[in-house]
């Protein structure tokens, strides 16, 4: 299966019949290039990056780096999550790094590709989601999917969803009624009414009579 028509299927699957008006908000929050006042480190912000780009890669299609999920997820987990939840979101992603450099010898970042995908296949494989860094890592990757499926550039570039209207097109044919189909319908409608007034005059006609 081509790259483009499995992100189509990953999204029919779920991203976007589950899209909240959350995820709207947040990219329109992203859209205006400011940063949240109390928003992520630009450390965390380029883990989240590196990360992103080892899960969704710019390929044929755009990759999460190229859509920004980076500033997505930064105004999700600093507007939206509670303060315990973004705590503990921080201190989950000091996990993830430090469990890279025990097992790769280095920063999530500083790994070479294929040393990253070893890592992130390590978390993946783990046996418990509950624990960190795997808690975490989990969760970073749901909000790296969403964000993905739910920007306008991979909505209208990948999945090919008209995210607004079409716009207004002034030269859109119109087809008019040639002169004739129209007097015979101007026609028809007047002899249409005659017909009923006719009745109604009628029925009028008789209830007097019936009266007197």
């Amino acid at each position: 299966m081509e790259r483009r028509d499995l992100l189509r299927a990953l999204s029919a699957a779920g991203a976007l019949a589950l899209l909240p008006s959350e995820a709207v908000a947040a990219w329109a929050r992203v859209a205006t290039g400011l940063r949240p006042a109390a928003g992520l480190s630009e450390a965390q912000l380029a883990l989240i990056n590196t990360i992103g780009d080892t899960i969704i890669p710019r390929t044929d299609s755009p990759g999460a780096v190229d859509v920004n999920v980076a500033a997505f997820i930064d105004v999700i987990v600093s507007e939206n999550f509670s303060d315990a939840d973004r705590a503990a979101f921080i201190a989950g992603l000091d996990a993830i790094d430090a469990d890279a450099k025990a097992n790769g010898g280095a920063p999530f970042g500083e790994l070479p590709p294929s040393a990253r995908g070893a890592t992130i296949a390590s978390l993946e494989s783990a046996p418990d989601r509950r624990v960190e860094p795997q808690r975490t890592y989990w969760r970073l990757k749901g909000l790296i999917v969403h964000g993905y499926f739910t920007s306008e550039t991979v909505m209208k570039e990948v999945l090919m969803v008209q995210v607004m209207p079409g716009a207004f097109d002034g030269n859109a044919p119109h087809t008019l009624s040639a002169p004739r189909d129209r007097d015979e319908s101007l026609r028809s409608s007047a002899e249409n009414q005659s017909a009923r007034s006719a009745a109604e005059n009628g029925s009028s006609r008789s209830a007097a009579e019936n009266i007197v």
